[in-house]
């Protein structure tokens, strides 16, 4: 009997030094479509034994999921709200905020489109619906077509306070699931206009417009009017070891800020 024991002991023993850890990353489509599954697959090839569960879902999912405990690290586009905070302070937890980049939303129009430049209060005027067509802003004649992220979208809400002065989108824009589908569908209708975070903004058959005057490049972003910072946020006392040395890899190593900066982003460095 007790050698049994012994070699249950053993094995039990064995399988715990040989588990992989998991990390779960849930929130933001901005991070969590390419820049967080490249720093996922740069840790692993760094020698790292963990595997990643990741889910780009939209900002307001890294807090219902942290809440939840179904959730290790909560991606965000935006700064958590004043209301997310007293959820978790209710909950007796602690919420620790971790910068992972810096971001630009770009304006994007179609790569036929002959606007090159919108103000902001253009921008505002064309997103709530105040004007809905081109030749009001110095294009070709013809009706705007308007993509927007969801409302689950951290991009959504920090586009709607920065660009928007908080205003209402209009009715007739249209809501995509990500930044890679807004991009999709200005590419492919002349008429159209969207946002997207830096990283997106490069595909082919769209360009983003210069806002006020301020190209969108990264050494613009101190003077560009629609700019903001990208987070990772944790429950402080409930992170594991290995999380933890994530996070600290991923916004401190030289590796991590290349991945950041190769994939379109501003290292947090910067």
């Amino acid at each position: 009997m007790k050698k049994t024991f012994s070699l249950l002991a053993l094995v039990s023993l064995l399988a715990g030094a040989n588990a992989e850890d998991k990390l779960v990353i849930k929130g933001s489509d901005t991070l969590g479509a390419k820049m967080v599954p490249q720093l996922a697959e740069a840790y692993k090839a760094s020698g790292n034994e963990v595997s990643f569960e990741i889910a780009a879902e939209g900002s307001s999912t890294a807090f219902t999921n942290l809440l939840a405990g179904t959730g290790d690290i909560g991606m965000s586009s935006r700064d958590i709200k004043g209301s997310e905070v007293e959820e978790f302070t209710a909950k007796g937890m602690e919420i620790k905020d971790w910068v992972a980049a810096y971001d630009m939303i770009g304006v994007i129009v179609n790569e036929k489109s002959g606007v090159e430049e919108l103000t902001t209060e253009q921008i505002q005027g064309i997103f709530t619906g105040d004007i809905t067509d081109w030749s009001e802003v110095g294009g070709d004649a013809g009706p705007i077509s308007v993509y927007t992220r969801n409302t689950s979208s951290g991009t959504y809400k920090s586009f709607q306070e920065m660009a928007m002065d908080k205003r209402d989108y209009g009715s007739d824009t249209q809501k995509m699931a990500g930044n890679e589908q807004i991009a999709e569908e200005v590419a492919k209708n002349e008429n159209g206009i969207g946002y997207v975070g830096l990283a997106y903004s490069d595909k082919d058959g769209i360009k983003a417009v210069a806002v006020d005057g301020v190209e969108l490049k990264p050494e613009n972003a101190k003077d560009y009017a629609i700019a903001r910072s990208l987070h990772y946020y944790t429950i402080k006392g409930q992170l594991s070891d290995a999380a933890t040395k994530f996070l600290v890899w991923a916004t401190t190593d030289k590796k991590a800020l290349e991945v950041v900066e190769r994939v379109g982003f501003i290292p947090a460095g910067e």
